[in-house]
């Protein structure tokens, strides 16, 4: 046999017996007449030595020349160690090695195997079947392992059942663009990979299948931005003869255990607040609530005076940092330069100083009085020693600046601490949202999500002021999940099919499968998508999700391992019908 333990097993209770380990040399520490080999597997470390009396004879030269990653099997006896390392698990015991054998020999790895690497992260990710052996790397896919797991224990213990979906389906607008796979059968047809099962969990709840679940994959074929994988994984659930109430229930009943199992958290009720409410307060429906500085809008007592520049604006807000009396006037200025920035955009910042004894210190002294700067203070929720900034301008975008200038300031005051979690729902989106550029109205969510109850009407009067009765999840300012009630009713859907631009030659192309699935009795029903990615990474303590995929795309999309995507040759292209690429 290979191993009679793992390397991380051994402890003083195994001292005299005779165990068999293999790994990866992870060091070699040669004294000339003793040398020790730190063995490493999945599950730890164990210390091998061999000397010049206890080994037999070659063996300590063979040590001597062993390259590190080398895999080896070993056969020895457990004895104790003479400097103990606290360390590690395994300090107590050494093994004293009878039998070597080298299993398979490595070339000099390009980084080195160590917690803290030389390595970056373009050559790590190249070589990612090597970096999957540090231990940050391979506790966060264990960690994932380990949330995947509580998540399908308890939806199977609430009755879930986890039912596959197929991967490839027909192209549907879900907002962004699918990635599309031609089929060499049907010459010019083509699936999508999909972007979420949506239609056919929709379906499912047509089959009775009454509560599902599913652990799936999902692609879309977008714009990379930082920390965003074109395929991700999505924990995809739906009830029926359910209402926003009992979706909300089940699912943070799930995060509460979530927390509970993973960090030994118990958590109280989450809070909710609306879209609106959160776009008023924090300037995003994403708000992370482990801080404070919540918005206080200034309109009613900054725009009384003779400063045209928050006369001008629509909205005028501020928010009070705590502590921030104390910055000097450069740190100030590098604030303002912060905010000026291209990826923020605001064109100045006004501040005040809440001084200790009571003064009021600001940018527009030549405008406002004490009073005046007193009633700022009132509004943001200010006290002594806090700073308060102030930007104006069209409300969505300076609530957009100000949500940024927060988060930046909270992390720079260490208030976004990874070991608390500050989870809330976020309820009554906008059903429908205005294209600027051509007028037209689209889905906020998708198109089969239902209006609140009593809401239907405006569709025809008030297209823009009808809420939609979605809700997200939101933990320590990241959507991690987000769902609807649905659309049950074929002509609701087709009304909204309407309302979002498609004739109803267009609905029945695109959509007929479900329509002609409502005539047979669809039950109410709704459901809720977790980001499996991102929920696993802030539960472990960090928000890039590349860290918990084993084997990740970079930020232009790319696999850098294996090299994809790559060019196919000119046959497989006459297969699939596909023109030849010049």
């Amino acid at each position: 046999m290979y191993r009679s333990n793992t390397c991380g097993a051994l402890r003083a209770s195994n001292i005299n017996s005779e165990v068999v380990l293999s790994g990866w040399v992870h060091k070699v520490r040669d004294k000339g007449f003793v040398v020790w080999i730190d063995l490493r597997d999945r599950y730890g470390i164990t210390q091998l030595v061999l000397d010049q009396d206890r080994t037999p004879k070659g063996l300590l030269e063979e040590a001597r020349e062993l390259g590190r990653e080398t895999v080896i099997h070993i056969k020895g006896q457990v004895i104790e160690r003479a400097s103990k390392n606290p360390n590690i698990p395994t300090g107590d015991i050494e093994v004293l090695v009878q039998e070597l054998q080298v299993l398979n020999e490595s070339i000099l790895p390009p980084f080195t195997i160590e917690d803290e690497t030389d390595g970056g992260e373009d050559i790590r990710m190249k070589y990612r079947y090597l970096d999957i052996r540090r231990n940050p790397v391979k506790d966060n896919l264990i960690f994932r392992h380990k949330v995947t797991m509580e998540v399908r224990k308890y939806l199977s213990d609430e009755g879930f059942i986890e039912v596959e979906t197929p991967y490839l389906i027909k192209s549907t607008p879900e907002g962004a663009r699918d990635f599309l796979v031609p089929s060499r059968m049907n010459e010019g047809q083509f699936y999508a990979l999909p972007q979420s099962p949506q239609t056919f969990k929709q379906l499912l709840m047509v089959g009775g299948m009454d509560k599902y679940f599913q652990i799936v994959k999902c692609f879309r074929d977008e714009d990379l931005r930082a920390d965003r994988q074109p395929e991700f994984t999505q924990i995809d659930c739906e009830m029926a003869f359910v209402e926003q109430e009992d979706i909300l229930n089940a699912f943070e009943g799930l995060t509460k255990h979530l927390l509970k199992e993973v960090h030994g958290i118990d958590s109280g009720d989450f809070p909710r607040i609306t879209f609106d409410e959160a776009m008023q307060k924090y300037g995003n429906d994403k708000p992370d609530i482990r801080f404070g500085m919540e918005f206080g809008e200034l309109n009613s007592v900054a725009q009384h005076k003779d400063f045209n520049v928050f006369n001008s604006a629509e909205l005028v807000v501020g928010i009070a940092v705590p502590g921030g009396a104390s910055y000097t006037r450069k740190e100030i200025d590098k604030l303002i330069d912060w905010v000026k920035r291209p990826q923020v955009g605001a064109k100045g910042m006004v501040y005040v100083k809440c001084n200790e004894d009571g003064s009021y210190k600001s940018s527009v002294d030549k405008f406002y009085d004490q009073e005046d700067l007193a009633k700022w203070a009132e509004v943001t929720q200010a006290t002594t020693g806090d700073l308060i900034c102030v930007l104006s301008g069209n409300t969505g975008e300076t609530r957009a600046q100000l949500s940024a200038l927060r988060m930046e300031l909270a992390e720079r005051l260490g208030l976004r601490k990874p070991n608390e979690f500050a989870p809330l729902w976020v309820i009554d989106f906008p059903l429908l949202e205005l294209d600027g550029e051509t007028g037209t109205y689209h889905a906020m969510h998708h198109p089969f999500t239902s209006p609140k109850p009593g809401q239907l009407e405006l569709l025809e009067t008030n297209p823009g002021d009808v809420k939609a009765n979605a809700y997200d999840l939101v933990l320590n300012g990241n959507e991690i999940g987000g769902g609807s009630i649905r659309i049950h009713d074929k002509e609701i859907q087709a009304t909204m099919f309407k309302h979002l631009g498609f004739t109803p030659e267009e609905a029945r192309e695109q959509f007929g499968f479900l329509m002609d699935a409502f005539q047979y009795g669809a039950p109410p029903h709704g459901g809720i998508a977790f980001g499996l990615d991102r929920l696993v990474s802030i539960l472990g303590g960090q928000e890039t999700i590349r860290d918990f995929i084993a084997f990740p795309k970079n930020n232009s999309g790319r696999d850098v391992m294996i090299d994809a995507p790559a060019t196919i040759d000119d046959e497989q292209l006459k297969e699939l019908g596909l023109k030849l690429m010049s």
